[in-house]
């Protein structure tokens, strides 16, 4: 571990009410400084009403955007390589991971058994926090090291315990080195990166392992010695529309027909879509939406990680970030998604149906999510992990970044040599997948 300032220690906490609600807010200020100062032009709920219907299909293009008009850019910019940096991320506040703990859905028999950290002083400030977690296996992670599992223990190792450094359940870029305005942050990270370490050696950890960083926090555990990964989601960016129409006009042909076809086709059963938001939302809401998420849950992961409770607590204390889309048959949900509100991002996380309709999938998650954001001057979407599927519908591939510590030397040496062919392999899929975006050409 680096040699600390004078009374700087980093302890680990197995509840983040351990470290409090206002110190581990008061760690988050800078960005919310920043997303104070940014000025961002969110526009009042009372302003943020679903279309009556999708837009209808024709062959007639739509009028393109004036590209010398204010806010409005021409088609086809280049685009960012890594997510951009929300500076109001709603997962890493205290109320979404007290939330987490409070309901059971980390804890107990969960395999995630929190271990936050904590950077503190001689006057037991705590100047920086990075939440963590002990994990007995390896799911709800959306970076995968399954097979650097099977091959340690294969050879003889034990892969478990090791320790992550994310928001569990969670495939959403923010910042995991958290560090309070007024301390110096290359000395608080690698405190941090330190204390990690000796966390690891405490409990005979394999490894460490933290996920979806930001770029800053990535070029901090490279310092620390850390392996790098890549990988690659597909966001939407909202290139100053003021309508949904405005970025079909910024579309092909082809693809703006098959889209306003696929909405069309999504709601031809008769069915409504509503936002809701804030103190709209109730537990009858929350009791549909969970039923949702069941569905897609039991299918796709055998049992679902989030619990019942949690939906509820998050209406009680983070109501006004979350957005739930509902498709709805004579006022009755029958599919939903639900979606959390940054500074100046859309998070799209889950999802689910108990009517099957084609492409309503695609209304509900992807062109609703667009829609609000542009009705609340939102600059991003983020979809999720995955999906190909997202490119041809406007989504753009951008990189993510994972920071990995492994004990073991020889183990260490097998993943090295297998990230620097996965690094090579996610840049050059990424410079394909570019080409593939179906945006015309400026």
């Amino acid at each position: 571990m680096p040699s600390l300032p004078a009374g700087w220690r980093v302890t680990t906490h197995t509840a983040i009410a351990e470290i409090g609600a206002a110190a581990w807010t008061a760690c988050l200020a800078p960005s919310k400084a920043a997303a104070a100062s940014a000025g961002y032009a969110v526009r009042p709920e009372s302003e943020c009403q679903p279309p009556a219907a999708p837009p209808q299909a024709t062959d007639s293009p739509p009028q393109a955007p004036d590209s010398s008009a204010e806010g409005v850019e021409s088609p086809s910019p280049e685009v960012d390589s890594e997510p951009q940096e929300d500076p109001d991320n709603p997962f890493v506040s205290f109320a979404f991971l007290a939330a987490l703990e409070a309901s059971g859905c980390v804890g107990g028999r969960t395999g995630w058994h929190p271990c936050h950290q904590a950077l503190r002083d001689a006057e037991d400030r705590v100047l920086a926090v990075a939440p963590a977690y002990v994990k007995s296996h390896s799911q709800g992670e959306y970076v995968f090291d399954h097979g650097w599992a099977e091959a340690y223990e294969r050879a003889g190792g034990r892969y478990y315990p090791k320790i992550q450094v994310a928001v569990p359940f969670t495939p959403v870029t923010g910042p995991r080195l958290i560090v309070a305005p007024d301390v110096d942050r290359a000395a608080a990270t690698a405190a941090l990166a330190g204390g990690l370490e000796a966390l690891r050696t405490r409990l005979d950890a394999s490894s460490i392992h933290a996920t979806f960083l930001h770029g800053r926090d990535a070029a901090a555990l490279d310092a620390a010695g850390y392996l790098l990964r890549l990988d690659r989601q597909f966001h939407w960016l909202n290139e100053g529309y003021r309508r949904f129409e405005d970025f079909l006009a910024a579309l092909s042909s082809r693809k703006r027909k098959m889209i306003r076809r696929e909405r069309k086709d999504a709601l031809a059963d008769g069915l409504t879509i509503r936002w809701r938001t804030g103190r709209e939302i109730t537990e009858a809401h929350w009791d549909a939406f969970f039923a949702f998420y069941q569905e897609t849950g039991s299918r796709k992961w055998g049992r679902p990680y989030l619990t019942r409770a949690f939906f509820s607590l998050l209406g009680e204390t983070m109501a006004d970030r979350i957005v739930l889309i509902f498709a709805e048959r004579a006022g009755k949900p029958v599919a939903g998604a639900i979606n959390f509100v940054g500074a100046r991002t859309l998070y799209g996380r889950n999802w689910g149906a108990t009517e099957e309709h084609p492409f309503l999938h695609f209304e509900v998650c992807y062109y609703q999510a667009m829609e609000f954001a542009i009705a609340r001057g939102l600059a991003v979407v983020e979809a999720g992990a995955q999906g190909e599927h997202k490119l041809m519908r406007g989504y753009r591939p951008v990189l993510t970044r994972s920071a990995h510590s492994i004990a073991h030397a020889g183990l260490r040496r097998a993943v090295t040599q297998f990230l620097q062919q996965e690094r090579n392999h996610v840049a050059t899929e990424k410079i394909e997948l570019d080409s593939w975006v179906p945006f015309r050409k400026a």
